[in-house]
Parts: structure tokens; sequence; C-alpha cells
């Protein structure tokens, strides 16, 4: 389920949602990792418009609850959310088929931070995939706990395992967006049973 053994080719098209996500992510943290060197100014601006702030939301910027999602700065950010998705989002857009499986992904990222606006202060800023990310290891406990038919015993270990280890990181580093990951997380697992209702994986 989790291992990646497909040629480029083939995953592009087998995964295309998966695959649309990645690379729009890339492209905006070239962009700005490009633009913050040659063009600060823009740079500057284009992550003001990005970023989710609270203010900014309240006051009609309702965009940035959905383009934090996509948008990373530093390298390390980038590759581990690039690779979360790589490695956990094709067998869910397998299951749930392209179009759920997109309403998931931004579901849990759009809900987080519809929360951050009430549970974070007026000038809180986020940015990021990390609660999208949670949310599909949400949809994945879901699967382990109330459809274990779907998911191999050593898949259900290695939830587990990624869960425990994912959760417990977001509370020993500094700087990272907990309620966002929680929060993305719970709404994985509200989102599951809406979205595997009527799926042919059964």
């Amino acid at each position: 389920m989790f291992i990646r053994n497909e040629s480029f080719k083939i995953f592009l098209r087998r995964y295309p949602v998966t695959s649309i996500i990645l690379a729009v992510d890339i492209l905006i943290y070239v962009v700005f990792f490009i633009s913050g060197r040659v063009a600060p100014f823009f740079a500057f601006h284009a992550f003001q418009y990005m970023a989710g702030v609270n203010t900014m939301i309240l006051q009609g910027s309702w965009w940035q609850l959905v383009t934090p999602i996509f948008l990373h700065i530093t390298f390390s950010h980038i590759l581990f959310n690039a690779f979360s998705i790589f490695i956990f989002a094709p067998a869910l857009e397998t299951m749930l088929g392209r179009t759920k499986f997109m309403i998931a992904f931004l579901g849990t990222g759009i809900i987080s931070n519809v929360a951050a606006l009430f549970l974070e202060p007026p000038d809180f800023s986020h940015y990021g995939a990390s609660a999208a990310v949670f949310g599909l290891m949400g949809f994945y406990l879901y699967l382990v706990v109330f459809r274990r038919h779907m998911v191999s015993q050593q898949d259900r270990t290695i939830i587990i395992v990624m869960l425990v280890i994912s959760l417990l990181s977001s509370f020993a580093y500094p700087n990272i967006d907990i309620v966002g990951h929680l929060t993305g997380f719970l709404s994985g697992l509200l989102l599951a049973p809406l979205l595997f209702t009527g799926s042919s994986a059964h």
C-alpha cells in the first residue's frame, strides 16, 4: 500500500490528483525560492497573499482558507510534506476515487484552517500541507478501526506507528502548528465515514 515502485509515467496515470497536488506544491516552492533571491518584493507580497492570516480571512481574504495548503517556504518543509503526500496519498486516491480524494485532501486542510479562526489569536499566520497530511492519517485510522478488511495487518501496523510518531513529533519540535495537525487529523476522522460511504472498495 505504501511502497512506491511505479515508474514516473505509471505514477502520473494511476494517481493524477496526487500528482497534481505534488506538482503545485513543488512549483510554488520553486517560484518562492527563485523570487526570494531575484525579486524579494514580489516574494514578500505573494507570501502575504497566500499565507493564512486570521485577520485577513475575517476581512474577506477567503482564499486564504485554501492557498496555505500549497504554500511552503523552506526546503525541509516542502520535503517532509511532499514525501508524506507521495507515500500516503496514492492508496487513498485509489480507494476513494479522484473526486472524493480531492475532497478529502482539500476538505481536511480547509476545515483545519477554519478551526484556526476560532482556536488561534487574530494575528495567527499559518501555511503548509501538514494539516491535510494529518487529515489523510485520520482517514487511515478510520480504516484501521472500522474497515479493517481494507487494510492488511502489515499496513495497519505501519499506520499506527507512523501516526504515533507524527503526533509525538508535533509536540517535540518548536514552531509546529500543533492545533493545525490535530484539527486536520480529527477532520479526517470525521470526513472518512462520509466519503467511504458508497465506496466501491468495501
